[in-house]
């Protein structure tokens, strides 16, 4: 009779609401950390670089249409923030409350469904970190909307290098990629949110690494000789600072701030040792016997 009355008043908390220690729903008043804010930044960062890198890959050297292609997609990201958090709980603000994570388990509730009775499985699955795993997916639904009202319409009209085919190709690979990050962000929304901040240090580095080995730049002056190779070095340095600063969380300012000294480490690294492994240098000095 106990576990009839049990089942019959069981309820899963609304949206916007977690239960306390005492197992009774509770509504979130609280506004996100600053690592919250980072994983937030860090989820909406992802379209962004994938849409610019698609860009510059497809546009090619002589079409002028990048640029513009690049700010359209800057503008449909920033776009579609602002009206996700518009939209957000409280409606018309940028402001947004939210439940605090205290383990993994908060972003996976559907697996610890409790059967009391060993037969009979309550469904109580909720959003524990409200809105941090709802909202980065209605981000994504909005830009994809957006690119699908913009960049069409831009890439007709100034995309004329390019044949008819080319010219849609980033669109064509936004079609491909938002179908993987929405699963990215449903499936291991909970893993990546306590290993963004490696992901960003490690891929930052290797693809700063690839592409001053693709751009065979083994000197500061062949770094300053394009303005292009300064832009992609200074993205990649936030991108190291954006990691470091996610790592420590800024929790003790006079131990975490020094730490951002470290960002041009491994590009200058890179500067003064690339003249020592320098593949032609190698097999020219093997050939000689030293």
């Amino acid at each position: 009779m106990v576990l009839l009355v049990f089942l019959y008043d069981w309820t899963v908390c609304p949206r916007g609401q977690r239960t306390n220690f005492e197992k009774i729903c509770e509504k979130c008043t609280g506004s996100p950390e600053l690592y919250d804010w980072l994983y937030l930044g860090f989820m909406a960062m992802l379209p962004l670089v994938l849409h610019w890198f698609f860009i510059e890959w497809y546009s090619g050297k002589k079409s002028s249409s990048a640029l513009f292609q690049h700010i359209t997609a800057l503008f449909e990201c920033t776009a579609a923030a602002i009206v996700t958090l518009l939209l957000n709980d409280p409606v018309g603000s940028l402001y947004i409350r939210s439940c605090e994570v205290k383990m993994l388990s908060d972003w996976y509730t559907m697996l610890y469904n409790p059967s009391p009775d060993y037969v009979t499985t309550l469904h109580c699955t909720q959003e524990a970190v409200f809105p941090l795993y709802t909202i980065v997916l209605i981000y994504y639904a909005f830009c994809l909307v957006f690119m699908m009202l913009l960049r069409p319409l831009l890439v007709k009209k100034i995309a004329c290098g390019l044949g008819k085919t080319d010219r849609f190709k980033s669109i064509y690979a936004a079609l491909y990629f938002f179908p993987i990050l929405t699963v990215l962000q449903a499936v291991g929304g909970g893993l990546l949110y306590y290993a963004f901040p490696y992901i960003i240090l490690v891929l930052s580095l290797v693809t700063l690494a690839v592409y001053m080995s693709a751009s065979e730049i083994q000197s500061f002056k062949n770094l300053v000789a394009k303005k292009k190779r300064l832009v992609v070095l200074f993205s990649h340095w936030l991108l190291h600072a954006y990691g470091i600063i996610s790592i420590s969380r800024l929790d003790k300012l006079g131990q975490d701030l020094p730490l951002l000294a470290l960002v041009p480490g491994p590009a200058l690294f890179y500067l003064l040792t690339a003249r020592f492994t320098e593949p032609n240098r190698i097999l020219s000095e093997g050939g000689n016997g030293h």
